[in-house]
This record gives C-alpha cells, structure tokens and sequence, in this order.
C-alpha cells in the first residue's frame, strides 16, 4: 500500500532529501554519482509533463497525510483503515463483543488475526464469501449467522464511506487540499498546444473537485446539468472554448480544462430510479440512496465491468493507450489487478511511457515492475523506509519535482486580491474607512 506522509514540524531541521529514479532496472540518480538527484528527477518530471498525451493516476496515498503528532489529516489508506476498524470500540461503525464472538465460534473467523487487521480487502474478502455461501442455505442457523456478517459487512462499508466525509479535512484543516490546489494549479500550465491533460483517480473523495472549484478550473467528469447533474458518458466528447471575435466567429480553447475520472465512484455519486441517465451527482448530505462505490473487496474487477465504471474503465484505456502518452501514477501501490491489467496493455505500445511516484521496493508487483528492465519504465521515491522525507509522497511530489518556475505570478495575485475582499468583508462597518 502507499505509505502515508508526515507533515513536518516548521521548527524542526529541515530533512534530509533523497530520491530514487529507477528507468529499468537502473537507479540512473545513483549512477550519476557529481550530479543532483533531485534535480534529475525535476528535469526528466518536467519532459514528462510535456507529452503529447499526458494522464495521472491518484490512488488513495495522495490522500493521506499525518500531522506532526502522527494524527491523519485525510483519509487512511487501506491499512490503517482496517486496524481503525477493527480496533473501534464505539461510534456508528465498529465490530461488538457480540458480534466478534459470534464469528469466531460459529465461522472460526478471527478478527483479531493479522490478516484482517492489516488488510481491509482480505477481511472484506472473508466475510463476502459467507455471506454469499450463507445466503444460499435454508438451516436456520445459517440465517442466524448470516444477520451477524451482513451487521459486520455493513458496519465495515459505513465506516470506510464515514471516513471519506468525516475528518480533520472536514473540520477545516486544509493541508491534503493545499497540495491537491497546486497540483491542479500547476498541471494546467502546460503548453497550451497540447492535449488538456487527464487525470484519473481510484479515490472516493471530493478533494480534486474542491481544489479545482476553488481555483475555478473548468474540468469534464462525465456529468451534465445545473439542478441534476446525470452522468452521460457522451460528455468526455466534449470541450469547452472562448470566443474571441464575435463578428468572424473566432474560438479558442479554454486552456486551464481539465478532463476528470473517478475509476471506484464517489462520495457525490448516487444511483436513482428516474430519467435515461439515472446515476446523479450531487452533495454528499443530500444523498438518500446508496453511494455509488467499489469498496475495496475482490470483486472490484468485476462491479468494474457495470456503469458507470465501466465506461471511466475505457476512458482510463483509451487515454493511457493512445500514441506517445505518458501516464504517471501518484499514490498509488499497484494492488487493483483490474486497473494495472489496463496498465500492463499500455505497456505494448512502443511509445507508452509509465512513471510510477512509489517506494521502488513497496511489494511484489513493484519488484516485479523493476524486473522487466524496461526503461520506459520509471519508479521514482525513496528507498530508506525510516526517512523523514519520502520523494514518492504526494505533497512532495507537487512541491519539489512538478513545480519548475515557481508560483504562478497571476495566480498569486488573484490570491492576494480574495484574501484582501475576504478581510475587508470580515471588518465591523466601525472598522472600515468610507
């Protein structure tokens, strides 16, 4: 799983930075020994960002953040979203003494084993195959038995959506949203000749939407409307342009858009029973219904294959298989066979272009990558698992490597404009000068 960043302390000596830019098999920032590595990766980051056809991939580690206590300031990613779980006592989501009791001695299933504690898809896993095998039983006892797993799958699915919506995010603390701000700020200042970049996500929250919001970045997510927003595929057809002469009909294309897809669904997203599209998006509080979500079990691959998944699935393989596309993952671990199957196919294209943000040694899959010894094939972060600063983290990917030239001086001076309307306004008429 992605590791989760720290926020740093501001009084704090500043860490040590090192990175890791595996191409193949190759470590080419250790082997060039006078060099700077971080000033490697910036560069060949900043060739990348200049491809024809330029996607990212934003997995659940982007997130994730920990503040200087080690408090999460986001969303947990898997693991410790299922020792969370596990280890809640109260609230509205949690296991009872009952319940866990009940498991082990009618199943024999531990919720204390390290399996489930440590991975919230294997204790999902478990318990959706007897739910399905006790479903087809008639034996009373089963239908006892049953009650008791579907209580434990429906408090589990509860809390990984309460998590998504409810945080210190929630409460006011910006500081995942900071680094989703300028990671969006920064990747619409490509040059304007090429295609408006897509970003493609496996994340149920709205942090990409706030931050584009925010900065008023115009962006296409499959969705259409004012009151009902309705998901109609149809709609990443679409572009949006200025016009800049009147009389001669002269268009020009919006050059901050941004194309945008949630591969597992949404906080926002709700299935209704009306109208030729029915999946709508909306206010999480306004929702009624069932979210429409892929909870991270193994049949993901297969709720992939329904609408509307499937057609941000084929979104994901057209632009990822597209001639001199370049696709560039962000916390993201390689653990949704389904996603990197689409990954692995890309790969046949000679021209195909994969730059991983991960621990070069994370797990198997990575290994695995770093086996084929392709070299367009790239696996950046750092290695030194006890290291203060991590090169693959989210937050420091936007801050050190996507950033080249600095801040973007209009941008800041928009800032500098809503900052001084926001304090005026938040004046008393007794401390104003008219």
């Amino acid at each position: 799983m992605p590791e989760v960043p720290v926020a740093s302390d501001a009084k704090s000596p500043k860490p040590l930075k090192k990175v890791a830019l595996y191409k193949g098999s190759k470590n080419v920032a250790d082997l060039n020994a006078n060099g700077d590595p971080l000033g490697i990766v910036r560069k060949d980051v900043a060739d990348v960002i200049n491809s024809k056809n330029l996607a990212f991939l934003i997995g659940s580690g982007a997130s994730s953040s920990r503040g200087a206590e080690g408090q999460e300031l986001g969303i947990p990613t898997m693991q410790p979203m299922a020792a969370g779980f596990l280890s809640a006592t109260n609230g509205a989501h949690f296991v009872s003494v009952e319940d866990r009791a009940a498991l082990k001695s009618k199943l024999g299933l531990d919720l204390d084993d390290d399996a489930y504690t440590s991975n919230i898809e294997a204790l999902m896993e478990v318990l959706l195959g007897y739910q399905f095998t006790l479903g087809k039983s008639s034996l009373q006892i089963s239908s006892d038995t049953l009650k008791v797993v579907d209580r434990v799958v429906g408090n589990a699915t509860g809390y990984i959506l309460e998590a998504c919506l409810n945080g210190a995010f929630a409460a006011g603390d910006d500081t995942v949203l900071r680094s989703y701000e300028q990671f969006y700020r920064r990747i619409v200042q490509r040059d304007r000749a090429l295609p408006r970049p897509w970003v493609f996500t496996t994340n149920y929250d709205l942090f990409s939407e706030t931050a584009m919001d925010r900065l008023g970045i115009p962006y296409i997510n499959g969705f259409q409307g004012s009151i009902e927003r309705r998901f109609n595929p149809a709609v990443f057809r679409y572009a949006l342009s200025e016009q800049l002469d009147i009389a001669n009909r002269k268009w020009s294309s919006v050059d901050s858009l941004v194309y945008f897809a949630k591969l597992h669904g949404s906080v926002a997203w709700e299935s209704r029973d009306d109208g030729l599209f029915p999946v709508v998006e909306t206010h999480p509080k306004l929702i009624d219904k069932k979210h429409l979500l892929i909870y991270p079990t193994p049949a993901k691959q297969n709720a992939s294959f329904a609408s509307p998944y499937s057609d941000m699935f084929r979104e994901f393989q057209t632009r990822v298989a597209r001639g001199q596309s370049a696709l560039v993952t962000l916390g993201y671990g390689f653990g949704d066979e389904h996603v990197n199957n689409i990954i692995f196919q890309a790969l046949t294209i000679p021209t195909f272009r994969l730059v991983a943000f991960v621990d070069p040694s994370a797990n198997d899959m990575i290994k695995k990558l770093r086996a084929l010894d392709d070299p367009r094939i790239w696996l950046i972060g750092t290695e030194d698992a006890k290291a203060e600063w991590k090169g693959h983290y989210f937050a420091n990917f936007v801050e050190e490597f996507l950033a080249t030239e600095g801040e973007d001086a209009s941008t800041l001076a928009i800032q500098r404009v809503v900052d001084q309307l926001i304090n005026r306004a938040a004046q008393t008429p007794d401390d104003t000068n008219e």
